[in-house]
């Protein structure tokens, strides 16, 4: 018995045919009306509808997961076959009589061009090709109440082999946010109490609460207590004075700011945007900033990927997706071009003229001013002597791109440290590096780390991650490179692709190897190669860590991994522009095709080093086509202030006032501003 069901129309005479065979055991037929299929979509945003209305050439085209879609496939023509369980295939003249019976032939579906770029999904090939393929909501029933339930004989495997039906119950041990570290962290509360990382109150009565900093001026005024006690609650008042959400000043710019960072002494800020373009200003005062002079990346590619300040503040070094950094003199009064520094040249004469090219994510002066390190798109670390104008050193050293460097020691140029999207944060020591071999590892991020940053101290050095978290690390705990050499970091990610996707905690599992001291959670890391770093001596007696975010926030941590602070820079900059509609924001941010929301992702933040202030730089604007440098203080909870300047100004680029800025937020909806090739022009 056969029967036929066309649930809208049937193809064309000009659609290709297929035949797809219909198996009800089949599971991509089977799961098709089940509701728990929505876990195994992104959860992110959601893409709009494509519209095949001006033909098959210019058809923009949406992807989603194909067994929502198949209810509604125009064009299919559905005929049943039922088959018996014992049927054989191999007797032929049973096959024969059952075709002469009219017994159901097999259902014929047939399928456009447009239903089959549906059928693309990230779930619905699985669901074709994979006879074993489990949803995630399915793996997620296997493994509930399973958390407690261990065997002793099972090979505890990495906690990222292949989801599916499986016999062992290494893949029913519990993961997720269950395994999350404890908080706070009893090595982090070690930290702050040794002196290290910040001050303690010392109690003086039984009466256990927080002073005022009114009363704490107060005493010091007056010289109450002993010398101790008074240089200690300097050191409280300082660290207790964390920059707030509100916005001193928001500095527009017409193109995304990657970086940003003040001078050592903290009389110097450079920006660096998408227009390949590295502002610098005179923050000697850190409440009136001046414009300095800005300097190009001539023949960038794609942006500018990190800059560095000479110790000196004399040079200013910046890169780009390039293998060639240049190196600007910070003087307003030298107009000079830029020292072109090729780090390609390692100093011999290639054959055939052969030159090697790479792009170039990170670079860090060393305490001399002398040498350049940076980490490539050829898995290296290199090192450039300003002086010879060549590179000395390059280490080979990692599996993958290598996106943050530092040097380990602000006087000392010998050890380097590199972060990489293999896992791994690597030591050297160029003191004895006869052999190439690296004199120590860090393992414990289970994604690509995206920043490294070093306390100075040759000690403790931070980092970023794509799995979510920046960690702490000790120099004394680094693994050997014996031990790190029969530990595989493969088997410990998921290369998670965080450019596209969001972070589903459910599929946390702790490295096993994890030699961090502590693990700081909360922010996002998505989109790009978001930073981290160690607050400042001066202003905060190296109290805090504190990390740029995806949502829009600078997030501020104690060393025991408790949130002390948090900046909300999307919350001070919204609708802080008009709109333009002309600048296609939703070509970058493609998901959600609307370009229409306000998008803040705080890329790096810099904590000055003598003053409570942050300046965050953002992706910031509509769809995040623009950005931001924003100034937050210390201000006692303060929202407004009927001083000059007043809270939350909006300058352009060269910190002129505009009024342009203040506008109504829809601007001209229909067709580009007419101020905006005049302000774009300014520079």
């Amino acid at each position: 018995m056969s029967s036929s069901h066309a649930p809208t129309s049937p193809p064309s005479e000009g659609d290709d045919a297929r035949t797809v065979t219909y198996d009800p055991n089949d599971p991509f037929w089977r799961e098709t009306e089940t509701e728990e299929d929505d876990d195994d979509d992104m959860e992110y945003m959601p893409a709009s509808q494509g519209s095949d209305e001006d033909g098959d050439d210019d058809v923009e085209i949406s992807f989603h997961d194909a067994a929502d879609h198949l209810s509604n496939l125009s064009g299919v023509e559905l005929v049943f076959e039922s088959t018996d369980g014992n049927d054989d295939d191999d007797n032929d003249e049973e096959e024969e009589d059952e075709e002469g019976e009219g017994a159901e032939a097999r259902r014929p579906v047939y399928i456009t061009r447009d239903q089959i770029m549906q059928l693309l999904g990230h779930a619905g090939l699985g669901r074709i090709f994979a006879s074993d393929f489990t949803t995630r909501a399915a793996a997620r029933r296997v493994r509930v109440d399973d958390d407690d339930e261990e065997e002793e004989d099972s090979d505890p495997g990495t906690g990222y082999d292949a989801v599916g039906p499986r016999s062992s119950r290494r893949a029913r041990r519990a993961r997720g946010e269950a395994l999350y570290e404890k908080v706070p962290s009893e090595r982090g509360q070690e930290l702050m109490n040794g002196g290290i990382f910040g001050s303690n109150i010392r109690s003086e009565d039984t009466v256990k609460r927080k002073k005022r900093l009114a009363y704490n001026i107060m005493r010091r005024e007056l010289g109450l207590g002993s010398e101790g006690r008074q240089k200690n609650a300097t050191r409280l008042m300082k660290q207790d004075m964390i920059p707030e959400s509100v916005a001193d000043a928001i500095i527009h710019y017409n193109a995304r700011c990657y970086s940003g960072q003040f001078s050592d002494d903290g009389n110097f800020f450079f920006s660096c945007a998408q227009d390949f373009r590295v502002r610098m200003y005179d923050t000697s005062n850190p409440y009136d900033w001046k414009y300095y002079k800005s300097v190009v990346y001539p023949y960038g590619q794609w942006t500018i990927t990190d800059a560095s300040l000479s110790p000196d503040n004399r040079f200013l070094a910046y890169s780009s997706i390039r293998s060639i950094v240049c190196l600007a003199p910070t003087d307003p009064e030298n107009d000079s071009e830029p020292n072109l520094l090729d780090f390609a040249n390692l100093g011999g004469n290639n054959p055939r003229g052969f030159h090697t090219y790479f792009g170039i994510w990170s670079i860090r002066f060393s305490g001399d001013g002398r040498e350049i390190v940076a980490g490539t798109g050829d898995n290296s670390v290199y090192v450039y002597d300003i002086e010879r104008r060549q590179s000395v050193l390059r280490i080979p050293g990692h599996q993958e791109d290598v996106n943050a460097v530092c040097f380990g020691d602000s006087q000392s140029p010998h050890i380097l440290y590199s972060g990489s999207d293999d896992t791994t944060l690597k030591v050297w020591d160029r003191r004895s590096m006869g052999d190439g071999r690296e004199a120590g590892v860090f393992l414990g991020h289970t994604e690509g780390l995206t920043y490294v940053d070093s306390k100075g101290d040759g000690r403790y050095v931070l980092s970023n991650g794509k799995d979510q978290t920046a960690k702490l690390w000790d120099l004394r705990k680094m693994m050997s490179k014996e031990k790190a050499d029969r530990i595989d970091p493969n088997h410990y990610t998921t290369r998670f692709e965080y450019r596209s996707n969001a972070y589903d905690p459910a599929d946390f599992r702790p490295h096993p190897h994890d030699c961090s001291l502590v693990t700081f959670r909360g922010h996002k890391v998505l989109k790009t190669l978001i930073r981290c770093h160690f607050s400042p001596p001066g202003s905060t007696d190296s109290r805090y860590v504190y990390s740029g975010s995806y949502d829009g926030s600078v997030y501020i941590w104690n060393l025991d991994a408790t949130l002390a602070g948090k900046v909300n820079v999307l919350k001070a900059t919204k609708n802080s522009r008009p709109r333009d509609p002309e600048l296609l924001a939703e070509t970058y941010d493609y998901w959600g095709r609307n370009g229409g929301n306000w998008m803040t992702c705080v890329r790096d933040a810099s904590w000055h080093p003598n003053a409570p202030l942050i300046a965050a730089t953002s992706w910031n604007g509509w769809g995040t086509s623009q950005g931001t440098c924003t100034v937050h203080s210390w201000n006692d909870g303060l929202e407004e202030d009927e001083a000059e300047p007043q809270i939350g100004r909006r300058v352009n680029a060269q910190l002129q006032h505009d009024e342009r800025l203040y506008r109504s937020v829809e601007g001209r909806s229909r067709r580009q501003p007419a101020w905006y090739d005049e302000w774009e022009d300014d520079d």
